[in-house]
């Protein structure tokens, strides 16, 4: 295992928790029908949900750009 393979692993760990830590806004009974829901949709970000929301765009490139960097620059037996 390289660094770049560890960090890899480091980041899709914290893009696993910083998902499961955002609050869902939608119903259950919605997610199976397929309806949205029209009640929080001009709702802006406060607080904690921005920086949450921040963190996950910020993880997320860099989970794109490791594994790129990972799986095609990277030589592999």
């Amino acid at each position: 295992m390289t660094v770049w393979d560890i960090l890899l692993f480091i980041v899709s760990c914290l893009l696993i928790v910083i998902i499961i830590l955002q609050e869902s806004k939608e119903d259950a009974a919605n997610a199976f029908t397929g309806e949205k829901s029209a009640q929080f949709s001009n709702q802006k970000k406060v607080g904690i949900e921005v920086v949450i929301s921040r963190t996950t765009t910020v993880l997320s490139i860099a989970f794109f750009l490791l594994a790129l960097i990972c799986a095609l620059f990277l030589p592999r037996i």
